[in-house]
């Protein structure tokens, strides 16, 4: 039996009350966005359900696999349209049904259409008595081998034997855009996809020493953002030089303040992008007390750099946490190979890990911050994803 349409579900986009039609229309744009243009035709919205319409150049495993790292989407499955006639109906489940290897089965039906003359569990009990009196299959409800699921919905009726999982949060975009600060470790891909997970498009901006470092940890930074593009459909990356910058600071500043003071340059740097690209907020890998960086101390002295938000969604994550969602998304492999990043150039031996801000303020009287942050701006790279 071939299907027809693939339906996909949505969740917490239920809870939006009078915004609903607003994130409902991101999700569909960005499905689309994510599909091939000629695997499907027609879109309709049912409550909590979107239909599309699948057309015969339409390739079931290159749908799922778009539809996997669409965010919004708490299920989808690939179903078979019917008219309301229970004859119809009865007849669709039998051949979607025998089509399922096992011996038990239940249909589960949903009726948003209250019109339609039969209650849920009266479609239940006569569909699952007509595959019962035809099949050598048996009614069990709880834990079946195969679940049937028929959509009542306005004029229509859809039939599916299988959910596929869906990534769930919200449409990317609809919250916005924020600047990823990205580099080749385990983290920073990580928080990305946390926070497209919560709606935000992601403007990606690396630092690098090139030609102090080679150009494998460059192609890596590529490697790590194309990997994550397709959660968010297109990405830019800013790849930053910060050699200069690094030399000045440490040649001019306290050793023990290094890497405090890369991290606020970084965050001015990131700033000025930000503008230039509408973004409203900062995304930084940072988890708390994991490196010495990451401490309150020093979380408070980087942040005291910024204008605006700058989120950590790893925040509360211990190490293990992080690598099980960097598996997950297949970035884990890519952020394990050998880099060179440039926060290893001219590490102190003892860096701080309780910087007083006046000291680090002290410090940074010693550069020309302005003249820096414009050398950087003016030197840096931009990639389209």
């Amino acid at each position: 039996m071939k299907n027809t349409h693939i339906l996909c579900h949505y969740s917490e986009i239920a809870l939006k009350g009078r915004n609903r039609s607003f994130f409902e229309k991101k999700l569909i744009e960005n499905i689309k966005k994510s599909l091939d243009k000629d695997s499907f035709s027609t879109v309709k919205l049912f409550g909590g359900i979107i239909s599309f319409e699948l057309t015969p150049a339409a390739k079931e495993k290159k749908i799922k696999e778009s539809l996997s790292k669409v965010f919004g989407i708490s299920g989808f499955s690939f179903a078979v349209k019917t008219n309301q006639d229970i004859k119809d109906i009865k007849k669709i489940s039998l051949e979607a049904i025998k089509e399922k290897k096992g011996k038990t089965f239940k249909i589960h039906c949903s009726r948003s259409d209250k019109s339609f003359s039969l209650t849920s569990n009266k479609v239940n009990n006569i569909v699952g008595k007509y595959i019962c009196d035809n099949t050598d299959k048996i009614v069990k409800l709880k834990k079946p081998s195969i679940t049937c699921f028929i959509e009542i919905v306005k004029k229509e009726a859809y039939i599916y034997v299988k959910k596929e999982k869906g990534l769930g949060g919200l449409p990317v975009s609809c919250a916005g855009k924020v600047i990823s600060l990205i580099s080749g470790g385990i983290d920073s891909p990580v928080s990305s996809y946390l926070i497209m997970k919560r709606g935000a498009s992601c403007i990606f901006v690396s630092f690098h020493s090139y030609p102090y470092t080679d150009e494998q940890s460059l192609k890596k930074i590529h490697n790590l953002v194309r990997m994550l593009t397709p959660y968010q459909n297109k990405s830019t990356l800013y790849m930053v030089p910060f050699a200069n910058i690094q030399q000045e600071i440490a040649t001019n500043t306290p050793s023990s303040l290094r890497i405090i003071l890369y991290r606020r340059m970084m965050v001015r740097i990131a700033q000025e992008i930000a503008k230039q690209e509408h973004a409203q907020a900062i995304i930084s890998g940072d988890s708390l007390s994991q490196v010495a960086s990451q401490t309150l101390e020093n979380i408070s002295a980087i942040e005291q750099a910024a204008d605006i938000p700058i989120f950590r969604p790893l925040i509360g994550m211990n190490k293990d946490e992080i690598i099980s969602i960097a598996q997950r998304i297949k970035t884990f492999d890519i952020s394990i190979l050998p880099h060179q990043d440039c926060c290893t150039r001219f590490v102190p031996a003892n860096p701080a890990t309780k910087a007083n801000l006046k000291d680090v303020l002290q410090a940074e009287n010693n550069l020309n911050i302005k003249k820096l942050i414009k050398e950087a701006l003016i030197g840096y790279e931009k990639i389209y994803f």
